[in-house]
């Protein structure tokens, strides 16, 4: 079971699948959600731009969506995270391993042991 951080008074930072159990759910809310924006928005503008265009129904935007993440989005390719435009995790990498190699053997065992604190034997 998870501990209470004294501090903070909340759970550790390694939360364990009990986040991972909702991660489903928030996906497929994202998903319904961007899904009826797109579908509202078009229906409410295009059809009066482009006479010859009609309405479209949800699974048609959810359809828009995915065609636009391919087109526009760079497609589906995984990000290697190794400091080759890998995004943000691979400069969030670099940047705690520059920090990492400038601190001294004292200012490590203080931030291993805090980690120690938050997470427990977890991480």
């Amino acid at each position: 079971m998870d501990e209470m951080n004294e501090k903070t008074g909340r759970m550790g930072w390694c939360g364990g699948w009990r986040r991972m159990f909702w991660v489903p759910f928030a996906v497929a809310a994202g998903v319904f959600l961007f899904g009826t924006i797109v579908m509202y928005l078009w229906n409410a503008i295009i059809p009066t731009i482009f006479t010859s265009v009609g309405v479209i129904t949800f699974w048609q935007a959810i359809g828009l969506l995915i065609l636009s993440k391919i087109f526009f989005g760079g497609g589906f390719r995984k990000r290697c995270g190794c400091g080759c435009g890998g995004g943000w995790r691979g400069r969030r990498r670099d940047m705690w391993k520059q920090k990492w190699m400038g601190m001294s053997d004292e200012e490590k065992a203080k931030f291993k042991e805090e980690w120690k604190n938050r997470c427990g034997d977890k991480c």
